[in-house]
């Protein structure tokens, strides 16, 4: 039986190139806002692009804190990718105004602490052992474009979380991050070639 995937679609995100590259991993991919298919599915995908309050803005009017909330509840899994990622923490703060996220991992995301922003291109990350997104992955780069983020100075205590780090002008942020049903990517999997595909199968595989 095929593996069923939504892409959230709540008015910002790169979806049809999200929708391209997990259907290349061989799932049966789907652009919705539906509840309950985006509830039902195998595996639901939260893209994000621009703004944490925009993307808040735009997840809330289609009732996609409640989605997330009910895939969690009913051990379904999600994966979050940019600002997509972001919003599953508790807070963001741009340029002083401070935003309620998702709040399933704890934590603030705020702007990167590096000369040059925004960060944006091919970087490494550091995986760790027991990684699944990061399965059979080593030094390979993935693509990256965004100027906040979790920084590891100022990152809460992420008890249970499997957390993979990046670094940009000398700050260190959160690239990865895995907890039971809930995954997330700093960088855009999508855009990241044959490593973003690797890691988009590892996932799907977990489905």
């Amino acid at each position: 039986m095929t593996t069923s995937v939504v892409i959230l679609d709540y008015g910002l995100g790169n979806i049809r190139s999200a929708q391209r590259a997990v259907a290349r991993t061989g799932a049966d991919v789907t652009i919705s806002v539906d509840h309950d298919a985006a509830v039902a599915a195998d595996g639901l995908v939260v893209p994000g692009v621009g703004a944490f309050a925009a993307c808040m803005d735009g997840l809330l009017q289609v009732g996609g804190d409640k989605i997330i909330a009910a895939r969690v509840a009913a051990g379904r899994p999600v994966l979050g990718i940019c600002v997509g990622a972001q919003i599953l923490f508790t807070e963001g703060v741009e340029h002083g105004h401070r935003v309620a996220g998702c709040a399933r991992w704890p934590g603030t995301v705020e702007e990167l602490h590096a000369v040059r922003l925004p960060h944006m291109g091919w970087n490494t990350v550091d995986a760790p052992a027991g990684s699944t997104l990061f399965a059979g992955l080593g030094t390979e780069r993935f693509y990256f474009v965004h100027s906040y983020g979790i920084r590891e100075q100022a990152a809460p205590a992420l008890d249970g979380a499997t957390v993979t780090w990046a670094e940009h002008g000398g700050d260190r942020f959160v690239a990865g991050i895995e907890q039971g049903v809930l995954s997330a990517t700093q960088f855009h999997p999508e855009k990241s070639g044959t490593a973003g595909a690797r890691l988009l199968a590892n996932w799907v595989d977990t489905l």
